[in-house]
């Protein structure tokens, strides 16, 4: 008993519980060392990843585009005849269909989109916001074949029987801008794919337009009510400023769904390789193209010709996004002057 007591109550060296913590501090610090350095290469490993994908499918559109460049040279891009019995292939009306469809469906969804989304963050009832909101949500994930399917068998049939009558008789006996609105009310056509376009996009951008606008600090709503602002004004001269590269990200969100949509473009566009000035004509975009020949192409000549459409869909898709960044870089190198 004595000699228990005797050891226990023996004192250990302060510089041994010290080694001793420094020991179990150093041992800790390697293990967060090593889960650092694992993480970052991990993250690290995930970008690249993603840069490597990017670069794979910018190699093999090259590759398979190469063929048709080398028959027809760049007047590929600028040659209307597409003819796959006589193996001549030109992009210009695939090109045409596309910027007009996407054209169409922005200048449509833009204004409606940013009208939900100010409703929904200005002006809606606390009890209707919610209910509002998540069914334009519920939009977004609607697929694209119902679209088109709709867009087909509903608004084709009643869009060609009431509205391009109309739009014929009113706007089409306007100087220049009649052309557009001339020639037979079939129901499908350009101008049919780009409002089909627009719907399926408005739930895109007016979700990333409003959850921008909720961002808004309400400190700075509140003192420019309280300085006698109206309400648009302070979506104007506040909530916009504020959120300008919110927008546009949700802009060209919207656009480049638009640019590369397929099934929901080629139920109504009519698919046909025509080059019209009037808006009721059928017509062909890329991704339509590329979705109604790929799997029959035969020739070498045929599936390259399609490869180079889609190179350059892809470079379209890219000037535009390199636009919008350099469109955000100037408005605010203006700010820093000001």
């Amino acid at each position: 008993m004595s000699a228990e007591m005797t050891t226990s109550s023996i004192p250990v060296p302060e510089s041994t519980v010290s080694q001793t913590a420094q020991n179990a501090m150093h041992r800790t610090m390697r293990k967060q060392r090593a889960q650092d350095f694992i993480f970052h290469k991990v993250t690290m490993t995930f970008a690249l990843s993603v840069l490597l994908v990017l670069l794979g499918i910018i190699a093999s559109l090259i590759l398979g585009a190469w063929p048709a460049f080398k028959e027809f040279g760049p007047s590929f891009i600028t040659t209307v005849e597409w003819d796959p019995v006589n193996d001549k292939y030109g992009a210009l009306i695939a090109i045409v269909g596309t910027l007009a469809t996407s054209g169409i469906a922005l200048l449509i969804a833009f204004p409606v989109s940013f009208g939900i989304a100010l409703f929904l963050t200005e002006i809606c009832p606390p009890w209707l916001r919610r209910p509002m909101g998540t069914a334009v949500e519920l939009l977004a994930g609607v697929p694209s074949i119902i679209y088109g399917m709709w867009g087909l068998f509903v608004f084709a049939p009643l869009f060609g029987d009431y509205v391009q009558p109309l739009l014929k008789h009113t706007l089409g006996h306007i100087p220049i801008i009649g052309q557009l609105f001339s020639g037979p009310t079939m129901g499908i056509g350009i101008l049919t794919a780009g409002l089909i376009l627009a719907v399926m996009i408005i739930p895109f951008i007016s979700s990333v337009m409003r959850d921008v606008f909720e961002i808004v600090p309400a400190v700075l709503k509140e003192s420019a009510y309280g300085l006698g602002c109206t309400r648009w004004e302070v979506v104007r001269k506040i909530v916009l400023p504020y959120t300008k590269s919110g927008v546009v990200g949700g802009v060209m969100l919207g656009l480049g769904r638009a640019l590369g949509e397929t099934m929901a473009v080629t139920f109504v566009i009519g698919n046909a390789n025509s080059l019209s000035w009037s808006l009721f004509s059928a017509g062909n975009s890329i991704a339509s193209t590329l979705a109604n020949e790929f799997a029959e192409a035969e020739t070498p000549l045929h599936v390259s010709s399609l490869y180079a459409l889609a190179l350059i869909l892809f470079v379209i898709t890219f000037i535009v996004l390199s636009a919008a960044k350099l469109m955000l870089a100037g408005m605010s190198r203006k700010e820093g002057v000001k």
